[in-house]
């Protein structure tokens, strides 16, 4: 009878360890960080880049805006309309972390200080000169990385502008050097709609995301882990870096969101701090380190069904959008997001990208009215829910075109359940939105708060039938939370 006693406990702890683990709907095999989710949803759109180049003629003006750093309160400028400045060129800093420079992604001239209500900054306008001029700064060979100090590392990075690549978690916003995250994300692929290529708009740059890796290593005492696709073969950009965990997810969007692979690798609770870094960040700091300059050029992909060939174009951070628009976009009434269209930011045609995009999608406009039109169910249009999408639904690998029309008007919450089907976290959106707009705080860090940023709510947006700002509303709740 002990032993039939011991084996009963055996089986009754495995049962429980499985069950824990098809109920998290994530399946871990031997401990190797393969990851499956079962929750989520694609959103397959026409106009996916292809892997090309576009050439297009750069734009005359760049643009800095900190209202792409949500914790940027107060802005200590360091320049003044008509001053010239190189690519690396401090502009300002935030007052409560004074060491860290947001620089100037080009060189030219300082053309124009935009301030918006109450005299907030929004915009640093720097009109380009013709052949980008770096600053120069301290280069480190192999053998300096190895026996650089931490702060010698963090001095380096936050000086010369890299520093804001840097995310902590929880809050989402740019890492305080005074802290120490207890490991390091990097999200080596991205789910978004049309997202692009994380190997082409890295291609060249193998070199500089190892270096980047070594300096990262330098400011963690715990792990480096780099998710990777595991429907896709490794990139070659990717598949001979050392000293980091590897890990791999697959299932549908969000699997690429850095905020899902933490939530099943190294799940965030209070107190805990965590830094993500994107891999283009990864690479920059990584030049900065060897080559000793600031280089804000990137890849950018121009995707949607109103461009005319979704395709690549090389570019610096913050450009104008305005020679996309004249050399890309099909005729009509479109709009024109910096980044995916599920978390980008309109910025139309005459706008700027945003400081993390290296995406613009190009939609149409949704002004107009449609009869009825939930009632009508249609194979062209894009749902998540079978009865409006009941023929898109037995296809979902087929493209759809989608516009800005949000077929519906605002109205109190709709209790679905269908939020828990898109969100692959152990988190009760729901409730926790409903907490946020109560600010109960007791109840927003216990339903998941900490875990949680922007994105990781965009497909509960995307889906929801009371047409919430859902992402805006998880926002408030976070500065709520930091604030107090």
């Amino acid at each position: 009878m002990p032993e039939f006693s011991k084996l009963s406990s055996c089986l009754n702890l495995l049962t429980n360890i499985f069950a824990s683990a098809f109920d998290s709907q994530v399946l871990i095999i031997n401990m190797s960080k393969n990851i499956k989710l079962k929750r989520g949803f694609d959103i397959n759109l026409v106009g996916k880049a292809e892997k090309k180049f576009t050439e297009l003629a750069q734009p005359e003006t760049f643009a800095i805006k900190p209202t792409d750093f949500p914790h940027i309160i107060g802005p200590k400028l360091l320049v003044a309309e008509g001053d010239t400045v190189k690519a690396g060129s401090p502009l300002f800093f935030e007052k409560t972390m004074d060491t860290v420079m947001f620089c100037a992604p080009v060189s030219g001239e300082i053309v124009e200080i935009k301030r918006g209500a109450k005299r907030r900054l929004l915009e640093i306008k720097i009109l380009a000169d013709k052949q980008v001029e770096s600053a120069q700064f301290k280069k480190f060979s192999a053998s300096d990385l190895n026996g650089i100090s931490r702060d010698e590392v963090i001095s380096h990075i936050s000086a010369h502008g890299a520093w804001p690549q840097i995310i902590q978690r929880p809050y989402g916003i740019v890492a305080n050097p005074a802290t120490t995250p207890k490991a390091i994300f990097i999200s080596g692929f991205d789910s978004h709609p049309n997202a692009p290529d994380m190997a082409f708009i890295l291609q060249d740059k193998e070199a500089y995301f190892q270096t980047g890796l070594t300096v990262l290593s330098k400011l963690t005492d715990g792990d480096i882990h780099l998710t990777l696709s595991a429907k896709e073969e490794v990139p070659s950009v990717f598949g001979s870096v050392s000293g980091i965990k590897v890990n791999k997810i697959s299932g549908p969007h969000p699997a690429g969101n850095v905020g899902v692979q933490i939530h099943h690798i190294l799940p965030i609770g209070k107190g805990d701090l965590i830094w993500t870094v994107t891999p283009y960040g990864v690479a920059q700091i990584g030049k900065l380190f060897a080559e000793g300059i600031h280089d804000a050029s990137k890849i950018v992909a121009i995707t949607g069904s109103e461009v005319n060939e979704p395709s690549y174009i090389r570019t610096y951070t913050g450009a104008c959008t305005n020679k996309v628009a004249e050399g890309m976009i099909k005729s009509g009434r479109n709009r024109l997001i910096s980044g995916n269209v599920l978390t980008g930011e309109s910025v139309g045609r005459d706008g700027y990208m945003g400081f993390y995009h290296n995406q613009v999608s190009v939609i149409p406009e949704g002004d107009y009215e449609e009869f009825f039109g939930w009632l009508a169910p249609s194979a062209k249009k894009l749902s998540f829910y079978r009865t409006l999408g009941m023929f898109s639904f037995l296809n979902r690998k087929q493209q759809h075109v989608v516009d800005t029309n949000q077929h519906g008007e605002h109205r109190n919450f709709v209790v679905t359940g269908a939020f828990e089907e898109v969100m692959p976290m152990d988190v009760l959106p729901m409730y926790l939105f409903k907490a946020i707009m109560a600010e109960d705080f007791e109840n927003m860090e216990a339903l998941g708060i900490f875990e949680l940023v922007e994105e990781d709510v965009a497909l509960c947006e995307f889906i929801d039938v009371s047409k919430h700002p859902l992402q805006d509303i998880l926002r408030e709740g976070i500065e709520l939370v930091r604030n107090s």
